[in-house]
């Protein structure tokens, strides 16, 4: 089972992204020219995902090439669009690498990215369904669906999968304050394809998995360090806490790309801060009274102990095996 979601395509010599924004009330489409069009379009959460973002910069570095422009102020603007996410770097660093300077060449490299993470996000979903036993119950935190990779998803993905293969009875989504991902992209997403989806705040996690049978926590990664240490949507670490409290396993699904394993733990992970305004507003309509402070980490981290499995295109690993972490993503 793929999803027919996109969340960007290379048409007409520019890079269409799906506004991510404007879900799921209209499906409206952003067309980037350069550098600069698709690091704006990064920072401003039209596209989002780890992975998406990658794929999107990658796409950003051909299109500037293609307009003659500064390849050097093009990478640093793109670089510094959002910190956290690790696919981003590996990427540009890629496209560095390989892409070669033509237009043509980066073009057919950040085409590779795309279909790459495409086919590792099909793997990753197989191997992962594969841990998850028939009639289970799981909650998934944000979007890591389509909408956030170059094709089907990553937890969202392995959800697809163990769905389609009679596995899941019941998935449960979060609202995923401040932007509302789970509730505006991962409710969208799971309608859209008929699976069952039941929404819910995000401080009712807890209450969920004591009151309801929760048999797995299914979360993708934006950076995951050396000894399994993980950074992923603010709410991700009280997520792991409440599973481990509940005997629910928690399962964390990503391409090798995300594991960065000159970051030694999750200390050394850079966290997005973002403007307090995203606390108090919601889609330009003010909650809260003016001029209220707030604290605004994008990302937490999960301490490798709290995590039963990691999942990526190269196989499985749990917590006891994370030494094993190297070879795995060496391979």
């Amino acid at each position: 089972m793929n999803s027919t979601v996109q969340a960007l395509v290379w048409q007409d010599n520019a890079l269409k992204l799906l506004d991510q924004r404007a879900l799921p009330a209209q499906e409206s489409w952003i067309e980037c020219r350069n550098a600069k069009d698709v690091a704006t379009a990064i920072t401003e959460m039209v596209v989002r995902g780890a992975p998406a973002i990658g794929i999107a910069a990658a796409y950003g570095l051909a299109l500037e090439a293609g307009a003659g422009g500064d390849m050097i102020a093009a990478h640093k603007v793109l670089v510094q669009s959002r910190p956290t996410a690790v696919n981003l770097h590996w990427a540009l660093a890629r496209m560095s690498e390989k892409g070669g300077d033509s237009f043509e060449s980066l073009l057919a490299q950040a085409k590779c990215i795309h279909q790459e993470d495409l086919q590792q996000n099909l793997r990753m979903a197989e191997l992962g369904a594969q841990l998850i036993d028939k009639g289970s119950r799981v909650l998934t935190h944000c979007n890591t669906g389509a909408l956030a990779t170059g094709g089907h998803g990553t937890a969202l993905g392995v959800i697809r999968t163990a769905w389609a293969q009679g596995r899941i009875e019941q998935v449960y989504n979060t609202e995923t304050r401040p932007w509302l991902q789970g509730a505006r992209l991962t409710a969208w997403e799971l309608q859209r394809e008929g699976i069952p989806g039941k929404l819910i705040a995000d401080s009712a996690a807890a209450h969920l998995m004591k009151t309801e049978k929760i048999d797995w926590v299914i979360v993708g990664a934006d950076r995951i360090a050396a000894n399994g240490d993980t950074a992923n949507k603010i709410g991700t670490y009280a997520l792991a806490i409440a599973a481990r409290h509940h005997g629910a396993k928690f399962m964390v699904v990503a391409p090798s790309g995300t594991f960065d394993l000159a970051c030694p733990n999750g200390e050394a992970i850079p966290i997005e801060m973002r403007d307090d305004s995203e606390l108090s507003e919601v889609q330009g309509l003010r909650l809260a009274p003016e001029r209220t402070a707030g604290w605004n980490p994008v990302f937490d981290v999960t301490p490798s102990s709290l995590i039963d499995a990691f999942v990526c295109e190269k196989g499985c690993l749990n917590e006891a095996d994370i030494s094993g972490l190297h070879q795995l993503i060496a391979i």
